[in-house]
């Protein structure tokens, strides 16, 4: 039993007593609009001149209308539109050439920048495994005590096993605990990337540049 006393039994009264307020929240309408590719140069004011000719202009619809005094390349801005829609065999690819390329030494440099501004720009290649793989971080985990003291007396296999390539891309994979299924090349995407990981890693990098400052003391 709950012994209640004058000061708890009053304070049920305020339970009915009570009226939630209604709060007003001011917000804001933030509409979305979706990044159009390419964007260039301002916003089309609907203001251009027709030609006196009575011809449609199809200026922003067959092709892009770049009110700029630095016009675009066609074939980079190409380019550009195919690396980010992924559609390389769409439709055929406009090739520029450049007249009396000798005399010409800025259109040289200009197209050499904009390659290189387009490679830095490009997306990297994505890989979708058709079955699940484990997580990089996963697989760059510390390995237990017991495998570390079996590593340090046992050799890993090396390639001069007397194997088939298939079957020591098995065993490498299944040492490093990275499935395999029928398609082997999946679990080689992932073994590769694994490496390339652990290569980039500024903690390996640091054990290795120690290690080798032990073996050669001199330098």
């Amino acid at each position: 039993a709950v012994v209640s006393t004058q000061s708890t039994g009053d304070l049920f009264q305020y339970i009915t007593r009570y009226t939630p307020q209604q709060v007003e929240l001011d917000h804001k309408l933030k509409p979305f609009i979706p990044d159009f590719i390419p964007a260039v140069g301002d916003i089309d004011a609907f203001i251009t001149v027709p030609r006196p000719d009575g011809t449609v202009n199809k200026l922003g619809l067959a092709c892009i209308d770049e009110p700029c005094a630095k016009q675009s390349d066609p074939t980079v801005l190409d380019l550009q539109i195919r690396a980010i829609t992924k559609q390389s065999t769409a439709r055929a690819m406009q090739v520029s050439s450049v007249e009396n390329a000798e005399k010409n030494p800025k259109a040289i440099d200009a197209w050499i920048k904009n390659i290189s501004e387009l490679h830095r720009q490009k997306p990297p290649p994505a890989v979708h495994y058709s079955k699940n793989m484990p997580d990089i971080d996963v697989l760059m985990q510390e390995w237990p005590t017991e495998m570390e003291e079996l590593l340090s007396r046992v050799k890993l296999p090396s390639a001069e096993m007397d194997c088939e390539l298939a079957d020591y891309v098995d065993i490498v994979c299944s040492i490093l605990d990275i499935p395999i299924y029928q398609n082997r090349i999946h679990s080689l995407h992932l073994l590769f990337t694994l490496y390339s990981e652990f290569k980039n890693s500024q903690h390996f990098q640091k054990m290795n540049q120690v290690a080798g400052e032990e073996e050669n003391p001199e330098r």
